[in-house]
């Protein structure tokens, strides 16, 4: 099922509909700033089964990663230094995916890694989707095989055709981009850039 939403003037009861399905355990399929990605709630431990189930995840060798709306709403699930703080606010919201040792009150299955991937998107129908929820999102892109058009993971009603027999939710926030985001480790203390993507680090 499709839900268009747009940069500004959404409904709150479309937002509030999809806040429903993530509080319910449901799977969905949203923009962000990068690519498409899958996505639920990120205390939700049978949800986030769900997500890994649909796109083949192992979790003991998959990082996984969640998405919020700000810094200060994920720094209760990890932990933060001072020089990574910096790093990410002069970076975020952007296309990044910051590697933080993960905290207490992630679920038992982020515990497996004991570090979990931050992602604040600069997308608008995210921040107001996660500033509702007022919890963080599982996240991972969708993903495409060597035989598939890349089209797939970047329109909409292709995507639906795709996997909307297998989520609860697809969000229609317009064409999507093919380019992950640039992950950045900083379990060590020092920021060490693992994939270089679409953002270009500043501060580092």
């Amino acid at each position: 099922m499709l839900l268009k939403l747009y940069e500004k003037n959404n409904s709150r009861r479309d937002i509030d509909r999809i806040v429903d399905i993530l509080n319910q355990g449901g799977v969905i399929i949203y923009p962000t700033d990068t690519t498409y990605a899958f996505g639920c709630h990120a205390l939700k431990e049978r949800a986030i089964e769900r997500v890994c189930e649909i796109k083949g995840l192992d979790t003991k060798h998959h990082l996984l990663s969640v998405v919020a709306h700000d810094i200060s709403s994920v720094s209760e699930y990890v932990r933060i230094d001072n020089d990574t703080f910096r790093l990410m606010r002069d970076n975020l919201p952007g296309p990044f995916t910051f590697i933080l040792p993960a905290g207490n009150r992630l679920p038992k299955i982020f515990k497996q890694r004991k570090e979990v991937g931050i992602r604040i998107p600069d997308n608008s129908i995210i921040y107001e989707i996660c500033e509702a929820l007022g919890a963080p999102l599982l996240s991972t892109s969708l993903k495409v095989s060597e035989r598939e058009d890349i089209e797939y993971m970047t329109l909409p009603e292709l995507i639906d055709e795709k996997y909307g027999d297998r989520v609860d939710l697809i969000i229609d926030g317009g064409e999507g981009g093919t380019e992950q985001s640039t992950i950045i480790s900083c379990v060590d203390g020092e920021a060490e850039i693992v994939r270089q993507g679409k953002g270009w680090i500043i501060g580092d």
